[in-house]
């Protein structure tokens, strides 16, 4: 892609399109929250799309748990508006970057999700953004990315890191569970590497946009201390029959990489070394 390549970023406003917004600085873009664009709306999806080349879709219904009770909504957003987008993008002969999570895997799995793992999401939310991709690829199979992330964090929403900042704040001692396996990944770096990917020409496909490396929420936790310049030894491992939950999470989401190397590109840094740069850059601050 050239400098010139026109840019549609959807969820502009949330922690991952702020950062878009970062790492697309100087090239032409369109941002639009959703104040701005109903993505539910076929017709609205098909005006915002038109003259873009690139549409890279970071809007979703992220509220996990509310997704058990109230699936229609979320299906709404993050199924059939994707299948709006795509349907748009084909049209418009433009790539699409399709956002997508873990949590269309069921968690089961003791290595690596490799990106053409079998799908089994175990709740509402899994289910939508399972077939959010599969109306994607149906709708423009030759202009579908597909960049499943997980747990995410950085400057411009709420987070877990920040949350645990929050908590040391207001308590001695914080527990976190140390059952569930994952990748944590800054939207920074998340940003980048779909820019990378758009701009690389690689074909399209699924992709996992996470940090190498695994941590459990309990290590996440801590290095979250610190790198805020706590005690890390203030955070205590539980396990998950603390925290239940309306929506089941899946015990391990560590994700594979090897669609990078297919397509010559790096996957991303590790996760430790991320959490480091965030901390230099003022990401993490203790209240």
């Amino acid at each position: 892609m050239s400098s010139e390549t026109r840019f549609l970023v959807t969820g502009a406003r949330g922690m991952l399109g702020r950062d878009l917004e970062a790492a697309l600085a100087g090239r032409p873009v369109t941002l639009l929250g959703r104040a701005d664009l109903d993505v539910t709306d076929p017709s609205a999806v098909a005006d915002a799309v038109r003259g873009h080349d690139v549409v890279v879709n970071a809007a979703a219904y992220t509220a996990v748990d509310a997704a058990e009770d109230d699936e229609a909504t979320a299906l709404a957003v993050n199924g059939t508006a994707v299948g709006h987008l795509a349907e748009a993008a084909a049209a418009s002969g433009a790539k699409l970057v399709q956002v997508s999570t873990d949590y269309v895997f069921d968690g089961s799995a003791t290595e690596p999700y490799a990106e053409d793992a079998p799908l089994a999401p175990v709740s509402a939310y899994g289910r939508t953004k399972a077939e959010g991709e599969r109306l994607a690829r149906a709708a423009h199979p030759d202009g579908t990315f597909v960049v499943r992330t997980a747990w995410l964090y950085g400057q411009h929403g709420p987070n877990f890191a920040t949350t645990m900042l929050k908590l040391a704040a207001a308590r001695d001692t914080v527990s976190v569970v140390d059952d569930q396996v994952g990748q944590p990944t800054w939207t920074a770096d998340l940003a980048a590497q779909i820019v990378a990917l758009v701009d690389s020409g690689a074909p399209a496909g699924v992709y996992h946009g996470t940090a190498s490396g695994r941590a459990s929420w309990f290590d996440f936790a801590r290095a979250v201390f610190s790198a805020a310049g706590l005690d890390p030894a203030r955070v205590l491992p539980t396990d998950s029959s603390a925290f239940v939950r309306p929506a089941p999470r899946p015990a391990f989401s560590v994700l594979g990489h090897g669609a990078w190397e297919r397509a010559g590109l790096a996957p991303m840094r590790a996760w430790d070394d991320a959490l480091a740069d965030a901390a230099r850059r003022g990401v993490l601050t203790a209240p």
